[in-house]
């Protein structure tokens, strides 16, 4: 009888410390400024609050991952790249998951792959960055102005851009590579693309109905960096129905351009007052440089080949 005696007190101890550990753990929970910010935006009652914690830890856990992300790779959430929110349903807690912003850029830079080819570009170009690029003193005045555009841009209310000229290799693609990837830092959408095989997909875009849909996304981007522009085949109706549409949305939306080019303003223009039919249309080139001289600051881009070393 004493031993019946002494484990009901044993067991009785035992359920009385789960039972203040459990009171700890919860005490622990509520305080936690992550759950307590999430109370804070719903309206619940202590009957709700005490049949939901298992919702609440599971909030916890998953935004604790989110502040101290390690990327979207790595995401130790249960979904990969998602995050909960709290709400109530039914008049009980409840999560609801949404993708995360690292999750939404991953999909939006997916999409536009798939949309638009031209917008892929070499690997070194997407990893730039202007603490990597190199410090001579032939580029010097080129990289100060791609940072202070970088650091400056306000897309929707300053549309002014820059335009790149130098011979070939100098790294002006490599210069605006690091200006897209500290845009990207800022949260500024921005799209690189080659302009002569954007040219030719759009072209073929006619025939598979994706035209408005990709030129659309091309004008109403936050930051456009048109490289390599007067390498491709000029015609008339690039020049005027593509380049030009995308250049007068820009230009009422205030959504600066940065063009990278082995031409100077005049030598461009030259270049697009040729039509592949060989005819020649001066007045409608002027239209098309008028609109990049008045948006764009010359950057004289100098410096040995690259490409050759």
């Amino acid at each position: 009888m004493e031993s019946i005696q002494s484990a009901l007190k044993q067991w009785s101890q035992d359920n009385n410390k789960f039972q203040q550990r459990l009171n700890e753990a919860r005490n622990s929970l509520l305080a936690d400024p992550i759950v307590k910010k999430a109370l804070d935006q719903v309206s619940v009652t202590d009957e709700m609050l005490e049949q939901g914690l298992i919702k609440l830890y599971e909030l916890q856990k998953e935004l604790h991952h989110c502040h101290d992300c390690p990327g979207l790779s790595n995401c130790p959430n249960m979904m990969r790249g998602y995050q909960p929110e709290l709400m109530v349903t039914r008049k009980a807690l409840d999560l609801r998951y949404h993708p995360c912003s690292l999750k939404t850029n991953e999909e939006s830079a997916r999409k536009q792959r798939q949309l638009i080819k031209s917008l892929y570009v070499p690997k070194d170009i997407l990893k730039a960055t202007f603490d990597r690029l190199d410090r001579d003193h032939e580029r010097e005045e080129a990289s100060r102005k791609a940072l202070a555009f970088a650091l400056g841009a306000n897309p929707g209310e300053d549309g002014q851009g820059l335009y790149f000229y130098g011979k070939f290799g100098v790294g002006k693609t490599h210069l605006m590579g690091a200006v897209a990837n500290e845009l990207r830092d800022r949260g500024i959408e921005t799209y690189i693309v080659y302009t002569p095989d954007f040219f030719r997909e759009m072209k073929s875009s006619i025939g598979d109905g994706t035209f408005q849909e990709k030129i659309d996304m091309v004008k109403k981007a936050q930051v456009l960096i048109l490289d390599d522009i007067g390498a491709e085949t000029i015609s008339g109706w690039i020049r005027d129905d593509v380049l030009g549409a995308i250049l007068q949305h820009r230009m009422l939306e205030n959504l600066p351009t940065l063009f990278t080019s082995n031409y100077d303003y005049d030598e461009l223009e030259d270049h697009l007052s040729y039509s592949e039919r060989g005819g020649i249309e001066e007045l409608k080139a002027k239209r098309i440089m008028e609109r990049i001289k008045h948006f764009t600051t010359f950057v004289n881009v100098e410096g040995a080949n690259r490409r050759s070393r």
